[in-house]
C-alpha cells in the first residue's frame, strides 16, 4: 500500500541507533520506503578533492526506513500508533490511529 507516513507528521523512531527520539518529517520517499527527519539521521560526509575546488566534510542527512517510525498521536503523552484507512461520513478517505480506538488523525 506504500508509506502512510505524511510530511508534517510528528513520529518517534521505534528501533535502531536513535530509539526513542521524536522529530517532525521532512519529506517521505515511497519508491524507496524512507523518509527524513528533522535532527535525525545528520552526518558527515568525506569529499574527495576534484574538478570544482576542494575537498573536505559536507554535512548530509541519511533517510530512515519507514518501518522504523510510528506516528505519535498524543503528544503530550507521546503514545505511538499504526495507521489505517477508513472512510467517513461524507463518503472521504481518512487515516485513522489503530491503538486510539480508530480516531481519525488529521
Amino acid at each position: 500500500m506504500g508509506v502512510r507516513i505524511k510530511t508534517g507528521d510528528t513520529v518517534k523512531i521505534i528501533s535502531g541507533a536513535d530509539k526513542g527520539k521524536t522529530g517532525k518529517v521532512i519529506k517521505v520517499m515511497p519508491r524507496d520506503n524512507k523518509v527524513l527527519i528533522e535532527g535525525i539521521g545528520n552526518r558527515e560526509r568525506h569529499m574527495r578533492k576534484g574538478m570544482n575546488g576542494r575537498g573536505g566534510k559536507k554535512d548530509i542527512q541519511v533517510a530512515i526506513d519507514a518501518s522504523k517510525v510510528a506516528l505519535v498521536v498524543d503528544a503530550k503523552t507521546g503514545k505511538t500508533s499504526r495507521i489505517g484507512y477508513a472512510k467517513n461520513d461524507k463518503g472521504e478517505t481518512v487515516r485513522i490511529a489503530r491503538q486510539a480506538n480508530n480516531k481519525e488523525v488529521k
